[in-house]
């Protein structure tokens, strides 16, 4: 399967063979699409940025545009870790791991994968580990 998979009339279905080729191609090709939209809108954010540098005169613009700027570095941090999260499961289809739970091994729906394409846990493990997480900060 190539790199140029057309996802758009594919539905991955339990009655096939977990993480097949099909499947694996499917998920890259997602992962990849989502990958070059982040990396399109970090690059449109540049841009915007430099044209924005000008020197505002009055204060009440140039603290406003600080703001927005600051907030949108926040968001392309996000994205950026995002990248790192989509490039882990990229490499994880390579491996052959990509789609079963990390804690416990067993497949993660199809369903999450699709919603979720860098999930690392299964629903169940997912909830375990919020509700530690929630106890560990009520504590």
């Amino acid at each position: 399967m190539s790199e140029d998979f057309d996802f758009s009339s594919y539905v991955p279905s339990d009655e096939e063979d977990f993480m097949n080729a099909k499947q694996r191609a499917y998920f890259r090709a997602k992962l990849t699409a989502w990958r070059n939209d982040i990396l399109k809108e970090a690059r449109e954010t540049l841009d915007h940025l430099a044209e924005e540098s000008a020197n505002h005169p009055d204060i009440a613009d140039r603290a406003s545009s600080e703001t927005d700027r600051a907030i949108e570095l926040r968001a392309r941090d996000r994205q950026r870790k995002l990248i790192g999260k989509i490039d882990a499961a990229l490499s994880r289809i390579d491996e052959g791991t990509y789609g079963y739970c990390e804690e416990t091994g067993e497949p993660i729906s199809l369903k999450r994968l699709d919603a979720r394409p860098i999930a690392t846990l299964s629903i169940e493990a997912q909830e375990r580990h919020e509700r530690r997480e929630k106890v560990y900060r009520d504590e």
